[in-house]
């Protein structure tokens, strides 16, 4: 029975301390009643999450994720050797020291791999993302729709696993609405790159935006700021800059555009967005 997967499995017998469960090859595995909700009767099928970590386990309740997945999740403790993080099971996720990329926080929730470690069999978690991708024989084409997880900013954009499989980068400059780590959506690939890099866009190939780049990022700050932001024509370009990155005359005309698109009202004090009150 794989390592780190979900199996469907039959009860075909039972002791006083658990379950005795089968597969179709006549493989049995013993599931303990500890935890186990139901009463099973023999013939059930029933699916349970078997794994390695110091043992083998056998467990009703199953993961938010498998072996070979990437999947976005909190920290629950750090600890000298490494990092705990919650999978769904009973006992949490161990990531070693080794494989964490950066600082992590308690609390916080960062995109890991779960793999099997080669040498112990036992079941961990990794955040070196590009160690578990592929960059050859990428089975995706240019123009495809694709499932996109992001995991990591860089100076180019976005880093991305692509269909679970690949590496794609959005560059900062396609990113015109917001985009969440660890959360999945959809994309599109513009390019494969011969190193097997992915260029990733957010709209179809050939969609037009109904609203040019300066305009959205204004738009998404507004939202950000509880939908109004203190800025208007009079504001200091110094102070403009600072909240935005823009200046004052490239404010004016993103101003002009949310306006005329009817997405934002102008008032002394500031910005509104569209049905706000204020």
């Amino acid at each position: 029975m794989e390592n780190g997967k979900i199996h469907k499995l039959e009860v075909v017998g039972k002791d006083p301390k658990g379950y005795i469960l089968q597969d179709d090859m006549d493989n049995q595995v013993f599931l303990p009643f500890d935890g186990v909700e139901a009463d099973y009767e023999i013939g059930t099928v029933t699916e349970v999450f078997i794994y390695k970590d110091k043992v083998r386990v056998v467990s009703s309740k199953l993961p938010i994720v498998e072996v070979d997945n990437f999947a976005f999740l909190k920290v629950t403790l750090i600890t000298r050797n490494g990092a705990y993080v919650d999978w769904g099971l009973e006992k949490d996720l161990f990531v070693p020291a080794e494989e964490q990329m950066e600082p992590l926080t308690e609390g916080e929730s960062y995109v890991f791999f779960v793999y099997e470690d080669e040498d112990s069999g036992a079941i961990r978690g990794s955040q070196r993302v590009e160690d578990f991708v592929f960059f050859d024989k990428i089975d995706v084409e240019k123009g495809q729709e694709v499932r996109i997880l992001p995991y990591r900013k860089s100076q180019l954009g976005l880093n991305v696993v692509v269909n679970n499989l690949y590496f794609g980068l959005i560059f900062n400059s396609d990113i015109h609405k917001e985009v969440l780590i660890g959360s999945t959506v959809n994309g599109y690939v513009r390019q494969i790159r011969e190193d097997g890099k992915i260029d990733i866009v957010l709209e179809p190939p050939g969609y037009k935006q109904s609203i040019d780049p300066t305009a959205q990022k204004l738009y998404n700050t507004i939202k950000k700021s509880g939908d109004f932001l203190p800025l208007t024509d009079k504001s200091d370009p110094a102070e403009i800059r600072e909240q935005l990155g823009l200046s004052k005359k490239a404010f004016k005309r993103a101003v002009g555009h949310l306006y005329k698109g009817k997405k934002i009202r102008i008032t002394p004090e500031g910005l509104y967005l569209t049905g706000t009150t204020g």
